[in-house]
């Protein structure tokens, strides 16, 4: 019977640099070494997070102050307004105390036609300042060429002595306010007169 050869280690199936060689590798072993260009990647990247949080926080910012300045706007229009009228109305105060003092007078019986009279023509200087300081024009187009736009025309005269188209009563006047028409002037327009049915006879000698 023959004899059975004993293997020894380094004879077996397989040597050692095989059984490492097949072993797993370790975590440190198989990380892959940072190379420059991945370095400077994630440098931009972290330089370009920290450049959108800073731009967000200003839009942030932006948004707050716009939000404010709207809310601001609305409140000194709505102060505008409420108050537009107020100055106009310290101006028409002592007009109305004039009219006041007017009527009053009137009932005493010392009063005259001639006293009333000029009281109210102080109390018409009155209003008149008051309505020119807010820059309410009169339309007073008397002896003036017809203008539609200005003017509206109640009816119309045959008039031989002035042009066709003239102003030649002013009914009511119109007003403007910062140049634009408030009320236009009512008036009475010239035309012209009507030519006598047989027209003109030529005598001959």
């Amino acid at each position: 019977m023959a004899k059975e050869e004993m293997l020894t280690p380094e004879e077996g199936p397989g040597s050692s640099d095989e059984a490492q060689a097949g072993a797993p590798q370790t975590a440190a072993e198989t990380s892959e070494v940072p190379t420059p260009e991945s370095a400077e990647l994630q440098a931009l990247l972290t330089d370009a997070r920290s450049k959108a949080d800073e731009h967000w926080d200003q839009c942030l910012r932006l948004q707050a102050e716009l939000e404010n300045l709207r809310k601001r706007s609305e409140r000194d229009l709505s102060q505008a307004h409420k108050f537009a009228l107020e100055k106009f109305a310290a101006e028409l105060l002592p007009v109305k105390d004039s009219l006041e003092m007017g009527v009053a007078a009137a009932a005493e019986e010392s009063a005259t036609v001639e006293h009333l009279r000029e009281g109210s023509e102080l109390t018409l200087k009155m209003l008149t300042s008051a309505l020119e300081k807010f820059k309410v024009k009169e339309i007073n187009p008397l002896n003036e060429q017809f203008n539609p736009e200005y003017h509206e025309a109640m009816s119309m005269q045959e008039r031989a002595d002035v042009a066709p188209n003239t102003v030649v009563t002013v009914v009511q006047k119109g007003y403007l306010l910062n140049d634009r028409l408030i009320r236009p002037a009512m008036v009475i327009v010239s035309r012209a007169a009507a030519q006598p049915a047989g027209g003109q006879i030529n005598e001959q000698a």
